[in-house]
């Protein structure tokens, strides 16, 4: 199981940390990453870590602004989001995969946490 937490509504400029608590499964095996949801838009990704925490890929619209870590003592993934722009908004969902993250099909999801940026 994957538990995202971390939203909530905050200024344009400002920061968040999102998290999300693994359980169920062997943390160290799985690459795991972020995706998002706008409203009526399609779920996008937004960053992944491989195995070892050693890669670290991101979607180019947050590129330099947020940064995607993993805790293997504690099975938790972050997210630390700064320089938030409205166009961040969204639903922010984690999600562990065995193999490669894809925006649809992955092994584990989080719920969602919801991300507000006001301008």
């Amino acid at each position: 199981q994957l538990q995202a937490s971390g939203g909530g509504l905050v200024q344009a400029g400002g920061s968040l940390r999102l998290s999300c608590a693994s359980s169920g499964f062997t943390f160290s095996n799985y690459v795991m990453g972020w995706f998002r949801q706008a409203p009526g838009k399609e779920r996008e990704f937004v960053a992944s870590i491989s195995l070892r925490g050693t890669i670290r890929d991101y979607a180019d619209s947050v590129k330099g602004r947020f940064t995607i870590s993993r805790d293997y003592a504690k099975n938790i993934l972050y997210l630390q989001m700064n320089a938030l722009k409205p166009e961040d908004t969204a639903d922010y969902f984690c999600a562990a995969d065995r193999l490669r993250l894809q925006v649809y099909e992955n092994d584990y999801w989080g719920q969602g946490t919801q991300v507000t940026v006001s301008s």
